[in-house]
Parts: structure tokens; sequence; C-alpha cells
């Protein structure tokens, strides 16, 4: 009988976020590739493009036209998947298999930076810290609607994840309902406080930070760690040290350092393959439904797609799709991967 080995061995892990399974498979990244490859986009693009529908002072389809913005610019959304008006299901289903139930929201897109040709890790800090002041007003704004009980700020960056626009921008999708994922979170973070009357994640990064193993970088008030259970081959999070639950809880010092953690992960992943690197992310906080929320612990996700190469990415299908999540290499390895990159953009190398 051979001894277990997290990085050769299969094995389950499992979330106490959302109280599901993950199975790692470790032994499979020696497979051959021969299945699907993406493009690499490694084409140069103009600070400006006049065919841009995100540019500053070019015209939307709804014909608006942007300002000439200098920094983030934010609108309702033009094609929004939710929609303000409040509405009333006269003939609600008497059966439990057929449940259906209005959904309130807005949606808001959010341009980073006037420059078309920017992402995230190329631009400076201090425009970072100005995105990150934007979503605080944004979250306090749409909180403050009656209606709206939940925030989703997000990301959506590369082709390969489905962004249709390589302008710099992300999202915000406000709503009446808690979204599945958030809801999951909620009850495994209340339970967590109720049984220990502490944060969940305060007590995972402390024991995370003892081990150092998952850990890829940290400043005085964030680090950002491969959690136990990632299901993406370069999943992150990146979680506050001190114990706080929505953004606007964060102090000025605070904002500087979440603004340096964000570049300093998102530079790593573009170093990785040396390619501009696909991910989602968003950030998980505090409900907006006007009740104290001690349980909740400010963190921001990042899913990458990308496992071998800049063009190989991890599919979620099969078994994924039928049985439960599964990854192809283990937490530790790719922790250790992504720490060990440089912190200077591969585009500034001499």
């Amino acid at each position: 009988m051979q001894t277990f080995n997290t990085n050769e061995h299969p094995h389950r892990r499992f979330n106490p976020l959302t109280e599901e399974w993950v199975l790692v498979s470790p032994h499979r990244t020696k497979r051959p590739w021969q299945g699907q490859k993406e493009k690499s986009h490694s084409e140069e693009l103009p600070a400006y493009d006049p065919n841009c529908y995100l540019c500053p002072g070019n015209e939307r389809s709804n014909g608006t036209k942007n300002p000439h913005y200098t920094d983030c610019f934010v609108f309702e959304n033009d094609f929004a998947a939710l929609l303000q008006e409040e509405v009333f299901n006269e003939n609600p289903s008497k059966s439990s298999l057929f449940q259906l139930k209005p959904e309130r929201g807005i949606n808001k897109v959010v341009c980073f930076s006037p420059q078309h040709n920017l992402t995230i890790p190329e631009m400076e800090v201090t425009d970072i810290t100005k995105v990150i002041q934007t979503w605080k007003e944004q979250y306090l704004e749409l909180g403050n609607h009656d209606f709206i009980n939940y925030v989703q700020i997000f990301e959506n960056k590369g082709a390969v994840m489905g962004c249709s626009n390589p302008h710099p921008h992300g999202q915000i999708w406000a709503q009446s309902s808690l979204p599945t994922q958030i809801e999951k979170t909620q009850k495994s973070l209340q339970k967590y406080f109720d049984a220990n009357k502490k944060s969940l994640l305060k007590d995972y990064l402390e024991e995370e930070l003892k081990l150092k193993e998952r850990i890829v970088i940290e400043n005085e008030h964030f680090a950002v760690v491969v959690p136990f259970w990632a299901i993406w081959p370069y999943e992150t999070m990146i979680i506050s040290k001190r114990h706080f639950g929505s953004i606007i809880g964060m102090t000025k010092e605070e904002t500087v350092s979440f603004a340096e953690i964000i570049k300093g992960i998102t530079v790593k992943y573009d170093n990785l393959f040396e390619t501009s690197f696909p991910y989602s992310s968003g950030i998980h906080q505090a409900p907006t439904d006007r009740t104290a929320h001690p349980e909740w612990h400010f963190h921001m996700h990042f899913y990458p797609p990308l496992l071998r190469s800049a063009t190989v990415k991890k599919f979620m299908v099969g078994y994924e799709m039928m049985g439960e999540a599964q990854r192809d290499i283990s937490p530790e390895k790719s922790a250790a991967i992504l720490r060990d990159l440089p912190t200077l953009h591969y585009k500034l190398k001499q």
C-alpha cells in the first residue's frame, strides 16, 4: 500500500463556504492533450478605439454618448438582465415543483479606465484604488434601494470568459433576492458564527497564514490564497486580515492595500503564461438587506480557466456537470507556481 500524497493521489476536499465537495485528481496533468486549444490574444490594442461603445465620447447602441471621462465611468447596462419595475404574479403555481417569483434588480457597467488597451494588472495602484472607491459608492447607492438585498460586483476578463469587449470594465448586478451561491455561503457563515462566535474566514485565513502552503502573496491588510477546496486550476481568493463584512467597512489604508493585492495577483496571472490572463472575479460580501451580518467576512474570488498554457483551458463537463467539481492540479502545487512568479509584469521586462 502506497503512502498518500496530495500531489499524486486522487482525493476529495470539502468547501466549508458552500458545503460542497471537490474531487482532486493531480495525476491527470500527465495525460497528453489533443483537445481544443484557445486562441492566444496577444494583439496590440489602441488606447482609443472609435468603434468601441465603452470608450470616452463614443456612442452606445441605444444612441447615448459616453462622456469624455478621465477615470471610472458608471452607467446602467443598456441590455440589463434585471429590471427595476415591480410586477405581480397573478397566477402563482400551487405546486412545489413549479416555483417561480418575479425578480427585480439594477444592472450597471463600470469602465475602469478611459484607455481601451489597459487591463487591471497594467493599471497603476492609484487608478485601481479609484475603481475600488467606485465599487464602494455603488454598493452604498444600490443597497439603499428598498428592493435591493444583494449587490454583486464582478469582472469577466477575456474572450474565453465571454467578455465581448476588451475595454477594461466590470459589472454590478444588484437584486432583490440572494443569489444561489451567496445564499449557500450565507448559511455556512451563519452556522459557523453561531457555533463559534467568530468569522469562519478569519479562522481559516489564520490557519493558512501559519501553514504558508497555499498563500500566494500578502500585505499588511490582505492575503491571496489558493483555497484548500479550489476548483479552477489557478483559482485564488483575496481575504481581508481584519474581520469586516463589506467593502464600505474598509479603511483608507485597507483600500490602498486592496488595490495593491489585486494588482499583485493579476500581474502574477499574466506572468504565468505571458498572456493577458482570462478570469471571472467577484466580491462576496454582506447582503444589503438592512440586517446586521457579523458572520460575513469580506473576500474576493478569482476563477481563471487556463490549465496548461495560454491556449489550453479547464473544461467543466461530463463528470463535473453530472457528479461534482473536479480539478487536475493540487491547490498546493498551483499556489507554489503562482508564488514563485515575478511581481513585475512580463511586458515591462528589459
